[in-house]
Formats: C-alpha cells, structure tokens, sequence
C-alpha cells in the first residue's frame, strides 16, 4: 500500500504566494525585454527546477527568443545539500556561439553549481551570458557570482514549490513554501 503525501500539510510557511510570483515574473520579463530589445534572447534553463519559472517567464518576455534545456546533479549524500560536484546529465541541444544567452535558474544556493555552469556555458563562446533566478539565498553563498536579474531574496529555510523539490515531490505546488523540518530530517 502507497503512502499518500499531503503536499500542502508539509509547508510549515507560505514564502512566496502564486500571485507574488506571477508579478514578480512579469516584472523580470518587461525588464529582460527593455535590456535585450532589438536583439535576438536563448533562455537556458537548467532542469528540473527552473521548468516553471522559464515557462511563466518566456511568455512574458516580448522578444523573439529559443529556448534550450540542460539537466545536470549536484546533489550528494543528503536530498538538501549541494555537493558541489557536478555532472552533465542533459548537455545543450544547440550551439550558443555568439548568442545572448540568459541563464534561468529556479534557486541560488552555495552557488557551487551555478559557478560550473557558468564557466561551462562561457567555454562555447556566447556573444553574452546572464543570470536570472527566482530565488536568492544569499547567507548560504560559498561563491561569489553576478547575478543580473533576482527575483527575490530568501532567509536560509529549505523551500519547495513552483518547481523546487524534496526527493522529486512539491515540484508543482503553485507557491514558494518552506518545508517542515521533521519531514526531511527523518530521511537524512
């Protein structure tokens, strides 16, 4: 017999609201589209995170754009800490020689992983590379990367929803929440 997860009775906290994020995401796209205008935009997104959070964004960027999806592990011995070694699991379906990439990114952390990708994604030559991210959390930063477009800055809790998980489950909650501790401690 299957344990059933209520996902919404696992949020200690509601973060972020659904309509926090829609206004939050509609402010990033008129701002991507002032910046890139008269230029041809490959949003990058990095799965499985970020799917949402690429998905509401691209539709509210008013340029002409592609979009392509890498998929890479950074998650070791325990589900809530980076490990910091990273692995192409799903590299780039496209060249991005000479073109204005935006990264989109749903969460950064230490910043061990974004750190990789951005010295892997310069390696094939854009004629410009950005960061956006949903979420920022700053106190857990081990290095130091330019971010061009926050969405918002969070405290140091362990969030799920709108794309963020915890063992593959809370992906599709429709806000930002911070998961109860006793859920995942008891499997680390």
């Amino acid at each position: 017999m299957s344990h059933t997860v209520d996902l919404e009775a696992d949020i200690g906290e509601v973060l972020l609201s659904e309509a926090e994020i829609a206004a939050k995401t509609a402010e990033l796209g008129r701002r991507i589209s002032e910046d890139y205008a008269g230029r041809n935009l490959t949003l990058v997104s990095v799965l499985k995170g970020s799917l949402p959070f690429m998905a509401d964004l691209m539709r509210q960027i008013s340029l002409p754009l592609r979009i392509d999806l890498m998929e890479v592990s950074s998650y070791g011995g325990t589900a809530t800490e980076s490990s910091g070694l990273v692995r192409i699991i799903k590299d780039l379906s496209a060249s991005i020689a000479d073109e204005d990439v935006l990264l989109v990114e749903d969460i950064i952390d230490t910043g061990l992983t974004l750190n990789y990708l951005v010295r892997y994604l310069r390696g094939k030559n854009p004629a410009s590379l950005r960061i956006c991210t949903l979420l920022d959390k700053p106190a857990r930063r081990l290095v130091d990367i330019p971010v061009d477009y926050v969405g918002f800055e969070i405290p140091d809790q362990f969030v799920v929803g709108y794309g963020l998980d915890y063992s593959e489950r809370y992906r599709n909650l429709r806000f930002v929440g911070v998961l109860r501790p006793e859920v995942y401690s008891a499997h680390e």
